[in-house]
């Protein structure tokens, strides 16, 4: 299968080059950037020395592929949709057009003009633990948000079993690259070192997909910390009835005991009992670790993953593996490094 990366010259994009690049089914064709065309990926991706020889492309001069994966701002693969999907038969869209359903639910989190209803219609949930028979055979596929991903395997069980009583608080921490490439004041280097920024106490967008995945309503706070990849997000829950650790494992041991990508994390004394992003960087894991005070009414349900990897790139490349009928964990094999 050929395929095509635009966008390519981002942290995103730079992702899904690297994972493109060593897939067992994947000829990677071309790579698009306006700011960096005819120059080599390695100017962008140093880490892909010796790995192509390819160059960026412009957009204009991409040539018909099999799968076209979108990895653009926010408002862009809307407005090119029909395009793209005369480029390749296959859209895999990692921008947030196309995730939320529901007309006023965008509205609130996604201010200004919505996608063209009957494009929104053909998109595919990309969330693999949720969304498997959708994906088989889909065409068009709308990968999750980072944060959101992290949130939604972490509570979906939970709600899916009736467990959840009431509002989540959704408390997520996120490294520097869930900005972008682009820097701008934030990211400046003085001024995010050492710095545990709350950069969002209230409604961030990725709680429009938290709610419409699991069915819940949900407040979600987001603080930058002084890390490159990784998110971690610890979702406070109020149970409906009073649970015990026992009954929670064996929800989680159902959701999540075949997923070749989802951890289940119960270690009492490692030092890594809870789910920590640092020893994931570069896989498609997620990690899920849970902590139940004692009187059974308050429950933290806690998920890490790497942002650009299980949170972007690697589930986009999860979904084509079963869209294309391959084995789900094609070209996703790496494991992550510990320690770093």
């Amino acid at each position: 299968m050929r395929a095509a990366v635009v966008g390519g010259s981002g942290y995103i994009g730079g992702e899904i080059v690297r994972l493109l690049l060593r897939h067992p089914h994947i000829e990677l064709a071309q790579v698009t950037s306006e700011r960096q065309a005819g120059r080599p990926l390695r100017v962008s991706h140093p880490n892909l020395r010796g790995q192509t020889d390819l160059c960026f492309t412009r957009e204009e001069d991409l040539s018909p592929c099999d799968v076209v994966f979108l990895a653009t701002p926010h408002g862009t693969s809307m407005r090119s949709v029909e395009r793209w999907s005369g480029l390749a038969p296959t859209v895999v869209d990692l921008s947030a057009d196309f995730r939320i359903h529901d007309p006023e639910r965008r509205a609130r989190f996604y201010p200004g003009p919505p996608p063209d209803p009957a494009w929104l219609a053909r998109f595919q949930p990309g969330i693999p633990e949720l969304n498997r028979d959708g994906l088989r055979g889909a065409t068009h596929i709308a990968v999750a948000g980072c944060m959101a991903n992290a949130a939604i395997l972490a509570l979906h069980p939970l709600a899916a079993e009736g467990l959840i009583g009431g509002p989540v608080v959704v408390d997520a921490r996120t490294g520097s690259s869930g900005g972008g490439r682009t820097p701008d004041e934030g990211s400046h280097h003085p001024e995010r070192s050492g710095a545990m920024r709350m950069a969002k106490p209230h409604g961030h967008r990725h709680t429009a997909e938290i709610e419409q995945a699991c069915g819940i309503t949900a407040h979600m706070s987001v603080t930058a910390v002084e890390a490159v990849r990784g998110v971690q997000v610890a979702c406070h829950v109020t149970p409906s009835r009073t649970v015990t650790e026992r009954e929670l494992w064996a929800v989680y041991r159902k959701a999540y005991g075949e997923e070749p990508f989802v951890r289940v994390i119960r270690e009492r004394s490692a030092l890594h009992r809870m789910p920590e992003p640092k020893i994931l960087a570069g896989s498609n894991f997620c990690d899920i670790g849970l902590a139940l005070a004692p009187g059974g009414d308050h429950l933290v349900v806690v998920a890490a993953l790497d942002n650009l990897v299980k949170g972007g790139a690697g589930n986009a490349v999860q979904c084509l593996n079963i869209a294309a009928d391959w084995e789900e964990t094609a070209g996703l094999d790496f494991v992550g490094l510990h320690p770093i």
